[in-house]
């Protein structure tokens, strides 16, 4: 089994220490950052899988390491932070976070995750890789998708979508009748139990909404359905 390489952010050495045996214990190759600074000049090397980010980091914030990640990589970014409110949790994967991991947590909690989110890279990686295995072009108003090479268009324009959002375009481009719970779309999108936190499905519907809407504040494209949940709006 090919060994993935984490690049873990952490500046507690203890906690940073433990994770890195752990996960080493578990077939990962990790490379470990102390500061903010530090991470940036390690993930431009390139190799990386998966992104261990603490917020709290000195030199470079863990908020200013992530947007530099996002400018060049959708690499799986899990953050690692005490900070726990609901307005911490939105802003960090509004940022382009793909989970959110309280402190203190367990190491079990943390691979899981890992899993998770490298499983859901790898297989949008293969479907990229290989366009035989993609249904044909989806069309909905003026937004085109083509599963093959995982791009949508409006318009003629290219529209860059984080591989969350493309799941989940696609899952309501596929099935224009269905309205789709949030546990739905979690559990079709993320592949993992849903326990109950909005906050993941909330954030990309909104962050999808301000990508492929003329307004995102009266949605076209996805529509919510009260009470419900979501589905692809009717084009006329």
């Amino acid at each position: 089994m090919d060994r993935h390489k984490i690049l873990l952010v952490e500046d507690d050495r203890e906690i940073s220490g433990m994770l890195k045996d752990y996960l080493m214990t578990e077939n990962y190759d990790v490379v470990c950052a102390f500061d903010g600074q530090e991470a940036c000049g390690l993930f431009a090397e390139g190799g990386f899988g998966l992104v261990l980010l603490d917020l709290m980091i000195p030199k470079i914030s863990g908020m200013e390491v992530m947007q530099q990640i996002r400018r060049g990589s959708y690499v799986p970014i899990l953050i690692l932070s005490a900070k726990d409110t609901e307005t911490d949790k939105t802003l960090g994967l509004a940022m382009g976070a793909d989970d959110y991991i309280t402190k203190p947590f367990s190491v079990v909690e943390v691979l899981a995750r890992i899993k998770a989110n490298i499983r859901r890279a790898t297989q949008y990686d293969s479907v990229t890789a290989d366009p035989a295995a993609a249904p044909s072009l989806l069309t909905a108003g003026e937004l085109s998708m083509n599963p093959a090479d995982y791009t949508v268009t409006k318009k003629g324009r290219k529209v860059d979508l984080t591989a969350k959002e493309f799941e989940i375009l696609k899952l309501l481009m596929q099935n224009p009748k269905k309205v789709y719970t949030k546990e739905q779309l979690y559990s079709l999108v993320w592949k993992d139990a849903y326990l109950g936190d909005e906050n993941a499905v909330n954030v990309h519907i909104s962050r999808l909404r301000n990508k492929i809407e003329d307004d995102s504040r009266n949605p076209r494209y996805v529509v919510t359905v009260w009470g419900i949940g979501y589905k692809l709006g009717e084009m006329s």
